[in-house]
């Protein structure tokens, strides 16, 4: 029998050590395969508009170019903090669930019209989105 340390069992061992971490990058990137890609690299995009929130877990944006799914009740919901609104900056449409004014730095899927990361998110008063002619009423 060799010893333990033979240039043929350093290169079986070696290559049995490549083969487990290759099962481990397949099988993680397997599982990776289903969630949306959140990539730290992906472009920010400014957002400015009214921030919905009528319902528990549920918010959008819409701003020029449309309504933006931020969070769905049960679904998908966007990795970042949303902005935080004082009363002056809030309007109540439904127990303390309603509407805002707010830019947000954000990471979109355009195809989906959905918001995938928030970058920073800052409340705005109400008056810059109803003064904003491009932007619907809420």
């Amino acid at each position: 029998m060799p010893p333990a340390s033979t240039p043929l069992r350093r290169h079986a061992r070696h290559l049995a050590l490549g083969a487990a971490l290759l099962a481990c990058a397949v099988a993680a990137s397997a599982q990776n395969t289903a969630v949306p890609s959140t990539s730290r690299a992906a472009p920010l995009e400014n957002r400015c508009g009214w921030f919905h929130n009528p319902t528990p877990g549920n918010a959008t944006l819409t701003d020029r170019d449309g309504e933006w799914v931020i969070a769905t009740q049960g679904g998908a919901s966007a990795e970042g903090d949303w902005p935080v609104f004082t009363d002056a900056q809030w309007t109540k449409t439904n127990g303390h669930y309603g509407h805002g004014c707010a830019c947000m730095k954000v990471v979109v899927d355009r195809r989906e019209q959905r918001v995938l990361r928030i970058a920073s998110a800052t409340a705005k008063p109400l008056k810059a989105c109803r003064e904003d002619r491009a932007l619907p009423r809420p």
